[in-house]
């Protein structure tokens, strides 16, 4: 019995190695595993692009594949995508260029103001220690003299350049810049958010980048705004010739005629009347009057130094009292011209004149355009212009009335006083 169990027991067990081995035991893998000849290689997976087809690697033969509109529609928003943030890329770079360049400049208005009234203060106090005499011997008086006249001459350069470059002037141009530049900054992130870019935003973006550059340049040689110009012109920074571009149709509330009627169109005119008649002429008139003062603190101060400097280098008790009065007059002239920034005030007047400009000639464009479906959106475009001159919708409408009835009587009175003569 003992021996009949063991048999099994045995038995059993050998049994269960087997099939512990059977399980355990993997297949040799074969020394070269083959790849199917059916598979597409790399290069055929890709394609081989001849103009607008696929080569075949099997026959060597081009297949056509042709694109939808929608897939080429769809490549050519992207591009301009694309080159849209280019143009964010570099408007942002002029925003943040501009703006230092404004600080830098302002610091030149400050530390140019202080340094000219310092040596021209203390010229004229030598000049007046001179012209008293007292207890003075000969040579200290000639000393005296000698150096008010130097710093009368150095004082006068630093004038003539400073009154040249208009520090003040210069700081107001990188404001507006910087400014106008945030603006297009703007704008162009708003196209990007609301949809797909076409070529013609990334046209009238670049035309706008320029004309800005154009506007406000860096430079100071060669490239410098004229200071002192004949007469007063607004500045102008937008490309007038991208003005009919700019002209979109608004998919945004779009009624029967896009939101345009003939009251609209009239009060829209009417605003253009008073921009002319009312905002425009007062701000050239303000800015020819700030140029004039300009000029003629401009030529005073030097003037007035190198009066100074002549009378320091004549000596005697007269001609420094008269170094001494000229060079009190011209720290006033340069501190009420540089330090109360009539440069600056001149550049202001510019830039409101060129707003109002702007704000004409966009109407006028939008008013022009006979089809209603291609103008921008009516109450969009009204909106906007009551945002830009600070009124609402209902003072707009109020101010295109007050308008017509001025003109109307004006008209009248025109009429009669020609009748009456």
């Amino acid at each position: 019995m003992a021996s009949l169990l063991h048999s099994s027991g045995s038995s059993c067990c050998s049994c269960s190695m087997k099939s512990i081995n059977a399980v355990s035991s993997t297949p040799k893998l074969p020394a070269r595993i083959s790849v199917p000849q059916s598979i597409p290689s790399k290069e055929l997976i890709e394609g081989l692009r001849i103009g607008d087809g696929f080569r075949s690697m099997e026959n060597n033969v081009t297949v056509p594949v042709t694109r939808s509109k929608d897939q080429e529609t769809s490549a050519s928003a992207s591009i301009a995508t694309l080159e849209l943030y280019a143009v964010l890329e570099a408007v942002a770079d002029r925003v943040e260029m501009h703006h230092n360049i404004g600080e830098q400049r302002e610091n030149w208005n400050t530390l140019l103001l202080n340094s000219i009234n310092m040596i021209t203060l203390t010229a004229t106090t030598m000049a007046g220690v001179a012209a008293t005499g007292a207890g003075c011997e000969g040579g200290s008086i000639l000393g005296l003299n000698l150096a008010s006249t130097i710093l009368f001459s150095a004082a006068t350069g630093m004038l003539v350049l400073m009154n040249k470059i208009q520090p003040s002037q210069l700081v107001e141009e990188q404001r507006n810049a910087t400014r106008l530049f945030k603006q297009l900054q703007r704008q162009i992130q708003t196209q990007l958010a609301l949809g797909s870019p076409t070529k013609e935003d990334v046209k009238d973006a670049m035309e706008k980048v320029l004309a800005l550059d154009k506007a406000f340049p860096l430079p100071l040689l060669g490239a410098m705004l004229e200071k002192f110009p004949k007469t007063f012109s607004p500045a102008v920074w937008w490309p007038r010739k991208s003005q009919n571009r700019e002209r979109k149709q608004s998919k945004i509330g779009k009624t029967e005629h896009n939101g345009w009627n003939s009251a609209l169109e009239m009060e829209m005119r009417e605003i253009v009347n008073v921009i002319k008649r009312k905002d425009i002429e007062d701000y050239e008139r303000l800015g020819n009057i700030a140029l004039k003062i300009n000029k003629i603190l401009a030529v005073s101060g030097p003037l007035l130094t190198s009066i100074a400097a002549i009378g320091s280098a004549h000596g005697g008790s007269w001609a420094a009292t008269m170094a001494a009065v000229a060079g009190a007059l011209a720290t006033t002239v340069s501190t009420l011209e540089h330090g109360g920034q009539v440069g600056m005030v001149f550049e202001m007047y510019r830039n409101c004149a060129g707003f109002f400009t702007l704000m004409e000639e966009t109407i006028e464009s939008t008013l022009d355009e006979s089809d209603e479906e291609r103008r921008e959106n009516g109450e969009l475009f009204e909106m906007k212009v009551g945002l830009q001159l600070g009124r609402s919708l209902s003072q707009l409408k109020e101010l295109a009335k007050k308008s017509t009835y001025s003109r109307i009587e004006g008209s009248a009175i025109d009429e009669f006083a020609s009748k009456l003569f």
